[in-house]
């Protein structure tokens, strides 16, 4: 039986670009695949799944070489509209796809716009799939960023496709819901048999739900292997940027086996031996005595089309202190945005009191409170006003007539490793570098506070982690900062103190210590610890570890058994 996927000598090259994003890729996949495609930013992976549905070359119009058989179709010689049939795509701007004002009407805009008798119960059944038969009814922009990703996923599965591509399935979910998608992939593939193609940097995502993986670098398919082995290419993998899972990593550290474990599952007889240390467990939760941020007793709604209102926050009390490096955590729709966005003064509460900086957040003008407290957008986009990097750092600078504004620019563009990119439109980067434009122009605006919505969201792994490492060293230049995020290793290397939000309440307020052993507030908050915690957990130590380096240190020190290597 033939592929169902067959990509023949490709190579692909933007208008404009002057080299190749595709190099003579030759590939094929076999229906029932789950395909997961690593790789880092820029490498071809986006590119690649394009070809599948014919976006490339019949509305990406470069320089196109090669062949693409897509269920016995040639694409070339197919319209796009007539490939969605096959191939359903959700992609990485996946708010773009969404095209209709309430939840159902987009569930069930492509079944009643190819002409199908049952468009209606179509779009039930997908959004019944992915959780959403709740929200039929509801207006899009009702719905959170990860409730929007589920309502493209549901918008292609209405048209029933025997091809699913999804690019950064959990990019903008909560760990909880981001499981959720995958075991809905899993079942599309193990029951209704479909292909599923994700590409995906969560290494644990793919070594517990792909069968095959694709490691693509510079244009270039690098190897197509079972899941199990390509995992176990642990120097490839770093080589290129990509990190295998946690568990994976600790036993190559350790050089404990050929065969690396890729899940939790398979770990826990290989390190079955190792014994905790017997030491204190350290707190470090630093709360100074400085309150710059107050809020009392405050509610917060918005009012929809109806003029109902619809109340997201409920008589929240809170105060971050200088020193506090906070880590706001919590399923999709817990009112984590809305709380900071509460904080710059560009929504206004409905009841109780803020107070920010000494402000009444209430009586005081946005613009105002902007000296004090910077915002980073979950889009970097949104940070970018003029035609270059060097422009855009030096905005606010230059709107506030900062003599000094020439030299602080050029350190900022050297802090976060822009020189080289000075003159190009922050719009054209790659994810990582408007990450680190964004973050310069917001140090730029010389905050107090520091408030970032999912600043590693659509990252791969080695640019989550320089960005990481970035957050860590501005510490240093602010008083204060907040990160909304569902990146636990983030949560875990960053803060000082994780709150955990729920349905518009605070529901705990700590370190990561009392967040993460307790396992009652895990579920009702949808979190997922450090694979590598979970690990030294299931082991039965008292004090688990929240990093790989902490975990192999523990080995090397004096905690393995005798026994070790079975």
């Amino acid at each position: 039986m033939k592929p169902i996927i067959e990509i023949k000598n490709v190579t692909y090259q933007y208008p404009g670009a002057d080299k190749p994003v595709l190099n003579n890729v030759t590939l094929t996949i076999e229906k029932g695949e789950f395909t997961a495609i690593l790789g880092g930013n820029g490498s071809g992976k986006s590119t690649l799944c394009k070809l599948i549905n014919g976006l490339i070359p019949h509305y990406y119009v470069g320089d196109f070489s090669g062949e693409v058989i897509v269920n016995g179709m040639n694409t070339a010689e197919h319209k796009v509209a007539e490939l969605s049939r096959h191939t359903g795509y959700v992609y990485q701007d996946f708010e773009n796809q969404i095209v209709s004002p309430k939840v159902l009407e987009d569930a069930e805009f492509a079944p009643l716009h190819y002409g199908l008798a049952d468009y209606r119960e179509r779009a039930l059944h997908a959004l019944e799939l992915v959780g959403l038969l709740e929200q039929q009814d509801n207006f899009i922009w009702q719905l959170s960023g990860g409730q929007k990703h589920l309502l493209a996923l549901a918008s292609i599965l209405s048209l029933n496709p025997e091809i699913i591509i999804i690019d950064e399935p959990v990019a903008q979910l909560d760990p909880q819901h981001a499981k959720e998608i995958y075991e809905i992939l899993k079942k599309l593939n193990d029951v209704h048999g479909k292909t599923i193609i994700v590409i995906e940097h969560h290494t644990e995502f793919v070594a517990s739900y792909a069968k095959n993986v694709i490691l693509m670098n510079k244009g270039d398919v690098h190897f197509k292997k079972p899941v199990k082995e390509a995992l176990n290419e642990v120097k490839t993998l770093l080589a290129h940027q990509i990190y295998p899972p946690q568990v994976t990593q600790a036993a190559a550290d350790m050089e404990m086996s050929s065969n690396l474990p890729i899940t939790i599952d398979e770990a826990l007889p290989l390190f079955q031996g190792m014994r905790e240390l017997e030491e204190k467990k350290v707190i470090n939760r630093h709360t100074g005595d400085k309150p710059l941020v107050v809020f009392e007793d405050v509610t917060f709604s918005y009012k929809t089309i109806t003029k109902e209102k619809n109340r997201v926050l409920h008589d929240l009390n809170l105060t971050i202190y200088e020193g506090d490096y906070i880590a706001l955590v919590g399923n999709n729709g817990a009112g984590k945005s809305s709380l900071m966005r509460l904080i710059t003064g560009l929504v206004k509460q409905e009841s109780g009191h803020i107070e920010v900086n000494g402000n009444n957040a209430r009586k005081t003008a946005p613009e105002h409170l902007a000296e004090i407290v910077t915002y980073i957008h979950q889009n970097p986009e949104q940070m970018f006003i003029d035609d270059s990097v060097k422009k855009d750092v030096g905005f606010y600078m230059k709107a506030r007539k900062d003599p000094m504004a020439e030299e602080k620019v050029a350190e900022l563009l050297n802090q976060f490793e822009l020189v080289e990119l000075a003159d190009r439109d922050s719009r054209l980067l790659s994810g990582g570098q408007q990450r680190r434009a964004s973050l310069a122009i917001g140090v730029g605006m010389q905050p107090k506070i520091m408030l970032l919505d999912e600043p590693t969201a659509n990252l791969d792994i080695a640019t989550r982690k320089h960005i990481t490492r970035i957050l860590v060293d501005l510490k240093q230049q602010l008083q204060a900062v907040v990160i909304a995020t569902h990146d636990m290793q983030l949560a875990c290397e960053f803060a000082n103190r994780i709150i955990v939000m729920h349905e518009g309440n605070i529901i705990h307020d700590g370190t990561k210590e009392s967040v993460f052993e307790n396992y009652t507030l895990l579920e009702k908050a949808g979190l997922t610890p450090p694979q590598i915690f979970e690990l030294s957990r299931s082991l039965g130590w008292e004090n688990p570890v929240y990093t790989v380096e902490a975990f192999v240190e523990l080995y090397r020190r004096k905690a393995v058994s005798d026994g070790v290597y079975a």
